[in-house]
C-alpha cells in the first residue's frame, strides 16, 4: 500500500494583503520643530502694518529731589522724547500651493489632499517665520543687539560663568535663554564637568534645563557654522520694555495669528491655487532687553579630554 503524503498549504501574506486595507498616516515631515520662540514671545497686533517704538530722549536729564521739610525749592523737570522713534514694518512670508483638481477629487480618502498640502506648507512657512525672527537682516534678534550687550566666551565652550555674564546684561526680569540644541548639550557637559548639573523645569508639557532659574530653550534656527554658534538671553513683553513679536490681525482667510490662506481660483489646466501668507516682525524695545554670547564652541565629549 502506497503512502500518500498530501502537502498542506496556507494563504500567503502577499495574497492576503489583496483583501486588506493598510492604515495610512498623514505625511510626516522631519523639518517640523516645536518653535518654542514663537510660543514664548508676547505678540502685539499691529493694525496698520507699522509699529513705532518711542523712547525718552535723555533719562538722566529728568530731575527729582528728596527734599527736606522746607519744600520751597522743588526741582522742576519734564520728560523729553525722541522726535521720531524707529518704525517696524511687518514682513511677509508668502507662497502659493497648487493642487490639480483631478488629484484632490480622486485621491482624498482617507486624507484630504488639499488639507494636507496646506498643512505641510503652513508648517514650512511657520518654520521660516521663526528663522526670520532670529536672522532677518533688518529686524532679526541677532542683528539688533548693541555692542554693550555682546559677551565673549571665556573658554570657547559655554560655561556657567558665561551664562552669569549674560544674566548681568539682562538682569531686569530675564525670560529665557535661546540656544541651538548642540549648544545646550555643550553647556550641560560643562556643568557636569564642574559638578553643577542644571535643574530642569516643565513648560508646555516638556522638560527644559535651567540656569539660575531661567529656562534654556532649544532652537535650531540659531545656526551652527564651523562648530560655532550664538546663545541669546531675552526679556519679553511690552510692559517690561522687552522684546515683542508683531503680527497683523483680522486678515482675510485668517487661519492663525498673522497667517491667512486664500483661494486664488482654478486655471485652464484645472490646477487650483491657494495663497498662504504670514505677516510678522519683531521689535527690541530697549537695548538691555537682549544679550548674546558670541562664537560659542559646541564641540563634543572628546574635546574635554
Amino acid at each position: 500500500m502506497t503512502d500518500i503524503h498530501q502537502a498542506h498549504t496556507a494563504l500567503g501574506d502577499v495574497a492576503a494583503r489583496t483583501l486588506s486595507n493598510a492604515t495610512k498616516t498623514v505625511p510626516m515631515m522631519g523639518t517640523i520643530t516645536p518653535r518654542w520662540l514663537v510660543h514664548l514671545m508676547q505678540w502685539v497686533p499691529v493694525e496698520a502694518g507699522i509699529y513705532r517704538v518711542n523712547k525718552v530722549k535723555d533719562p538722566s536729564a529728568i530731575e527729582v529731589d528728596c527734599s527736606a521739610k522746607d519744600e520751597r525749592d522743588i526741582p522742576a523737570t519734564f520728560v523729553d522724547y525722541e522726535e521720531w522713534g524707529r518704525e517696524y514694518v511687518l514682513n511677509a512670508v508668502n507662497t502659493a500651493v497648487d493642487v490639480h483638481t483631478r488629484v484632490s477629487d480622486l485621491y482624498s480618502s482617507p486624507h484630504n489632499q488639499i488639507k494636507e498640502q496646506l498643512r505641510l506648507t503652513i508648517e514650512t512657512v511657520k518654520e521660516r517665520q521663526e528663522s526670520e525672527l532670529i536672522n532677518n537682516k533688518e529686524y532679526g534678534l541677532l542683528n539688533n543687539i548693541v555692542d554693550s550687550q555682546k559677551v565673549k566666551s571665556r573658554t570657547g565652550f559655554p560655561t556657567p560663568d558665561d551664562f552669569d555674564e549674560l544674566l548681568s546684561k539682562v538682569w531686569k526680569e530675564p525670560a529665557f535663554f535661546l540656544a541651538h540644541p548642540q549648544a545646550i548639550a555643550a553647556f550641560g557637559r560643562e556643568c557636569t564637568r564642574r559638578g553643577v548639573p542644571p535643574p530642569t523645569v516643565a513648560l508646555f508639557g516638556s522638560q527644559f534645563i535651567t540656569w539660575r532659574g531661567v529656562p534654556i530653550i532649544p532652537c535650531d534656527k540659531l545656526k551652527v557654522t564651523n562648530g560655532k554658534t550664538n546663545i541669546l538671553l531675552l526679556r519679553t513683553g511690552e510692559s517690561r520694555q522687552g522684546v515683542v513679536g508683531l503680527y497683523q490681525p483680522n486678515l482675510p482667510g485668517q487661519q492663525s495669528m498673522g497667517l491667512s490662506v486664500r483661494f486664488m481660483g482654478i486655471n485652464h489646466k484645472a490646477i487650483a491655487s491657494y495663497l498662504v501668507s504670514l505677516y510678522c516682525s519683531l521689535a527690541v524695545l530697549t537695548d538691555d532687553a537682549i544679550a548674546v554670547l558670541e562664537n560659542v564652541d559646541v564641540g563634543n565629549y572628546y574635546d574635554y579630554k
